[in-house]
């Protein structure tokens, strides 16, 4: 398998839930001192992560919480984010110019940042109040906070029955699921690697998965022009200049939005004949209660593409950490 080191994903997995009882003393602190707000603040990649986490939160909690986007926020500001707010960010350099002034901008109006950066002698780390360093699991790390903060108002009991199916299966899991998304992966990347333009759609905790795919990944990495789509908003609009040959893929999740792109993916078969449903209910994920698998859903269909990625890299003769402009030319 192309970019595939079995044991190096396992113990990263691993290593990102042993930060589970640092994240834990983080958050649980916090509570005792009280809070008014959670905000989840991104740009780009971690744009998508926070409105994954979003999703979740709102699914199941009653707590104030929303996500900004780090250069609105720094163009507009948000009168909710104040004393009382805690900001909480995922960074991989840790220098985002946007991030960095809309952390500035944040503690200036008196909030609590809590950062996830994964350099820890990066600007960013030596700004924010509370600070985790450890690399990748971006998207896992957001959701231990999100469910310490909801058991800590009794909103997830499930939490303990939950945390020891994670640790005992994800890593394994989302190993088996890159094995067996190997060949659907290369048979999707050699397909679709010479697409004009290619729609991905999704909802519930994959629409962050479709919005960063097709922004982080196919168009910055692979060079490839996309658009993401909302599953809900799929019959206002797209709908319209879908046709036979128009290239479409839709993520479909486990959570309580899966009927939204379910609706999309049954429909497509009656005007287009150039689509792919990939569905996480497909993969097995041994050990997890059906009742978690929605859960856990975003992480699966990472799995998923990290395959198709790594077979469109080696179709296009592109390496994937190429870029035209982003940090070489000033903008």
């Amino acid at each position: 398998m192309l970019k595939f080191d079995e044991i190096k994903q396992i113990d990263s997995i691993n290593g990102a839930l042993a930060l589970r009882g640092r994240i834990n003393e983080i958050v649980d602190g916090i509570c005792e001192e009280g809070y008014r707000n959670i905000c989840w603040l991104g740009i780009g990649g971690t744009y998508a992560s926070c409105m994954q986490t979003l999703v979740h939160m709102n699914e199941l909690s009653e707590i104030d919480t929303f996500v900004e986007n780090a250069a609105e926020y720094c163009a507009t500001g948000n009168r909710r984010i104040g004393k009382g707010s805690v900001v909480i960010i995922s960074s991989v350099t840790g220098s985002t110019e946007e991030m960095v002034r809309g952390v500035k901008k944040a503690k200036e109006a008196g909030a609590k940042i809590f950062g996830f950066i994964d350099l820890e002698t990066a600007a960013l780390a030596q700004m924010v109040d509370y600070e985790i360093s450890y690399p990748a699991n971006e998207q896992l790390k957001f959701f231990m906070a999100a469910d310490r903060f909801m058991f800590n108002r009794g909103e997830f009991p499930e939490y303990g029955r939950f945390y020891k199916e994670m640790d005992e299966y994800l890593a394994n899991a989302l190993i088996d699921v890159e094995k067996k998304a190997d060949e659907s992966g290369r048979e999707f990347a050699k397909k679709y690697k010479d697409d004009m333009i290619h729609y991905f759609v999704g909802a519930g905790n994959q629409w962050g998965a479709v919005y960063s795919y097709a922004m982080c990944y196919w168009e910055e990495q692979h060079w490839i022009r996309t658009k993401s789509i909302h599953a809900a908003e799929f019959f206002h609009g797209m709908l319209e200049i879908v046709d036979r040959d128009t290239a479409v893929t839709v993520f479909v999740g486990e959570d309580s939005q899966r009927e939204l792109s379910l609706r999309v993916a049954k429909f497509l078969p009656r005007i287009c004949g150039n689509y792919t449903i990939i569905d996480t209910a497909d993969y097995d994920l041994k050990g997890f209660s059906k009742e978690f698998r929605g859960y856990i859903s975003h992480l699966v269909m990472h799995a998923v593409t990290q395959r198709i990625d790594a077979y469109i890299e080696q179709f296009n003769c592109h390496p994937m950490e190429i870029r035209r402009y982003y940090r070489r030319l000033d903008y």
